[in-house]
């Protein structure tokens, strides 16, 4: 009997248990028993602490728009695995994650299994060879040097921003965690970042200097300016797009969206053909699920996957700029290993109640612990493991002019928008 795709997928979950080993050797390994398939075609490699997808969909929304074949790999999923592996667009059909994942598996069982997410990510390496992409953005998992997709050679890399996060595993301060993100940076490739923070952006300028790649740095090489109508000018050394609009809300997209093109100018210059009019339908067009997704209007819900203190501050902000509503009830579901108590001290200063959950990870905090926190900052604060539960109590409390925001994790999110679409929730936006 023919394997559903669900046992291929069940299969693939089941390397989950082997955790997260850095190192490159796994990956190579794999690649090469699959014909080196991500040397057949040009890539994007994209590090960093937040913003890397919306980063990713700009880029291959425009690349698209430029007449490209363009795959797409990032993570996590938030309701189906097949999210991770797009090209033009369209997630990769059950059909192909059956096919991929056979092909990989047939490598790896001779030789030690590979972790959940060298598997994924060859699986998306070998999809893209096969459909015959011109160009595959690829989104690192965790840091960057150690990571399963820096297998790669690419003709651009940017690194997004730098801030404390995954610290077992990359390090206790902004100056080792950038080490490891610039672990992408290649010989002679042109990098571009919004790093701000001196002692991090340092150690990226020093790494580039001596790999001889050169530097584009938000703020000095690349510039924005926002103009009156919401739109805003690109502007390098060489370059200046004026009147550009972002299909994304938020005010942080617009250092993401000026990242994009930074990536876009360093190709340009390096003879790629793209467009005026592909770059301004690109980036207009672009959407990143979870991330500042507004799913209803009345009442006023709202998606974001804020899973670190400085996604949780950009959240905060966008809650206290943009959103006008009489009542916040906020849903959160973090993950333990992440750090949550200045996470939590960011949303509870926004949210008139709180709904403490979990999202279906083995990963995720109990939500009896994070309540015994949050109970000091004197919040209205209930606890609803069950996370289908706990969205539909934020549901039937909110009236017509409240507000409901679901936030704490990508997973959370996922599960949340599983749920909404499992009642059949369509709110008019």
């Amino acid at each position: 009997m023919t394997a559903s795709v669900d046992d291929h997928l069940a299969a693939l979950y089941r390397l989950r248990r082997f955790g997260i080993k850095f190192g490159l050797s796994t990956i190579t390994r794999l690649l090469r028993g699959l014909g080196n398939p991500h040397q057949r075609f040009s890539s994007i490699h994209i590090a960093g602490t937040n913003g890397k997808g919306s980063i990713a969909a700009f880029l291959s929304s425009i690349l698209a728009r430029a007449g490209y074949k363009v795959g797409l790999y990032t993570s996590p999923h938030l309701v189906r695995f097949n999210e991770r592996i797009q090209v033009n667009g369209q997630a990769i059909s059950d059909e192909d994650v059956a096919r991929v994942l056979e092909a990989v598996q047939l490598v790896y069982t001779q030789g030690d299994p590979p972790t959940f997410f060298e598997c994924a990510t060859a699986m998306a390496l070998h999809h893209f060879a096969v459909a015959g992409v011109d160009w595959a953005v690829l989104e690192t998992g965790m840091g960057g040097r150690y990571d399963a997709t820096n297998i790669v050679q690419p003709e651009a890399c940017v690194i997004s921003n730098i801030g404390l996060e995954h610290q077992e595993y990359l390090g206790n301060t902004l100056a080792a965690i950038a080490r490891e993100k610039a672990g992408i940076i290649k010989q002679g490739v042109g990098v571009v970042t919004g790093i701000r923070q001196k002692n991090a952006l340092t150690v990226i300028e020093d790494v580039a200097k001596g790999k001889g790649a050169p530097l584009h740095r938000l703020g000095k090489e690349i510039r924005t300016r926002r103009n009156k109508d919401d739109t805003f000018t690109y502007l390098s050394g060489h370059r200046r797009w004026p009147r550009m609009k972002i299909g994304m809300i938020g005010e942080h997209q617009m250092a993401n969206a000026a990242l994009a093109l930074g990536a876009v100018d360093l190709l340009m210059e390096k003879g790629l053909l793209i467009s005026d009019q592909a770059i301004y339908t690109g980036l207009t067009a672009s959407r990143w699920p979870g991330r500042l997704e507004v799913v209803s209007k009345k009442p006023f819900v709202l998606l974001d996957g804020a899973h670190n203190p400085s996604a949780a501050r950009t959240l905060r902000k966008f809650l206290e700029e943009a959103v006008n509503v009489e009542r916040l009830i906020m849903v959160v579901g973090i993950l333990a290993d992440k750090t949550w108590k200045p996470m939590l001290r960011e949303l509870a200063s926004v949210a008139d109640t709180m709904i403490l959950t979990r999202p279906q990870y083995e990963r995720a905090a109990d939500p009896d612990e994070l309540a015994a926190f949050v109970r000091t900052l004197s919040q209205d604060m209930v606890v609803v493991p069950h996370l289908p539960d706990a969205v539909s109590l934020a549901l039937e409390k909110a009236g017509e002019g409240d507000g409901v925001c679901i936030t704490g994790s990508l997973y959370t999110v996922g599960d949340a928008k599983a749920y909404l679409d499992s009642i059949g929730f369509h709110s008019p936006c």
